[in-house]
């Protein structure tokens, strides 16, 4: 097992008006989402993997597994 190994945070940004109507001076929000990545490679048997499947990830969290076999 190696990780978790940060990979690059993805930063997206939005500016919009802060005037709904466009009157007014031209004053900008900027809002800001970062996505950050962690990488776990594992190298486990097929009942590891199950139990791995199992667990409860909370709202927000996003897991992706792929199964790649040794050469």
């Amino acid at each position: 097992m190696s990780g978790p190994i940060p990979l690059p945070t993805k930063r997206l940004i939005v500016p919009c008006r802060k005037s709904p109507d466009g009157e007014g001076s031209e004053t900008w929000e900027r809002w800001e989402m970062r996505v950050h990545k962690r990488l776990i490679d594992l190298d486990a048997d097929e009942r590891a993997l199950r139990a791995l499947m199992r667990i409860q990830v909370p709202d927000g969290v996003n897991i992706e597994i792929i199964l790649r076999t040794r050469d």
